[in-house]
């Protein structure tokens, strides 16, 4: 299985095939899907989250393989570039691609640091009362502000791929998970407020959000305020919209 390993990491090459060998039998599981999974897991004394990228289908198999970058291989560049440009997510420390005999992609992984968190956006939008909540949310647009500035559109920014960790009373700090899908552009201020649609804000916190956002870009903050609400409403309606006609014909 070829091996893709930071350089802070080169030292520790075999524990890391151990620890990808070993995945569905030693470590404790975080999230245990259909197709991608995660682990918790210590590699040598540092805890360590090992997600598996199952063997895709025989299409997929070939784009991956010869055409675009597997999402293990994403996911750990992503993180590289993010880190470079001041935006946090945990620490890459390797990727693994397993391929056959004719070149095509088999299982995949892809290795981090684990992030001890404190709670992530999904708490403050089921819970108007959170502490700090209106602080939290202006550092979180601070946050998203900086990525977009750095030229980073998050294609999953929903509300549980950011952990937030308590840094004291008052700041905040903000970590990307589930890197594998982002584009990297100059972005509209149209596409930036897109970009919050997943968030499943409510009205209050459209207002909190376009408002420190506006401050940061210098635009006008009624107008921001008019362009998020209508990303949002038009997401929701969506999501709805399909989520009935599934039921509808019984999917």
């Amino acid at each position: 299985m070829p091996i893709f390993i930071n350089n802070n990491y080169k030292s520790q090459e075999n524990a890391i095939h151990q620890l990808v060998n070993n995945f569905f039998d030693d470590g404790e599981w975080i999230v245990k899907g259909s197709r991608n999974s995660i682990k918790s897991n210590f590699l040598n004394n540092e805890n360590v989250n090992i997600k598996f990228f199952q063997k895709p289908g025989l299409l997929k198999s070939i784009i991956y393989s010869f055409f675009r970058a597997t999402k293990a291989k994403r996911s750990f560049d992503y993180a590289n570039y993010l880190i470079e440009n001041n935006i946090k997510t945990p620490f890459p420390i390797a990727y693994i691609v397993e391929k056959n005999s004719f070149g095509l992609l088999g299982n995949s992984y892809y290795i981090s640091q684990q992030i001890e968190y404190d709670f992530t956006i999904r708490e403050l939008i089921h819970n108007p009362s959170f502490e700090n909540r209106q602080s939290i949310l202006e550092q979180f647009a601070s946050f998203t502000f900086n990525m977009h500035e750095a030229k980073i559109n998050f294609l999953d920014h929903s509300p549980g791929n950011t952990l937030i960790v308590k840094r004291d009373k008052i700041n905040y700090d903000f970590y990307l998970i589930d890197l594998n899908r982002m584009k990297f552009e100059n972005l509209s201020i149209q596409k930036r407020m897109d970009n919050f649609k997943k968030m499943w804000l409510s009205k209050t916190m459209v207002k909190i959000i376009a408002n420190k956002y506006a401050e940061l870009s210098e635009q006008n903050k009624s107008e921001l305020q008019q362009i998020l609400l209508l990303k949002t409403k038009q997401f929701k309606y969506k999501t709805y919209r399909k989520k009935f006609l599934k039921k509808k014909i019984g999917l």
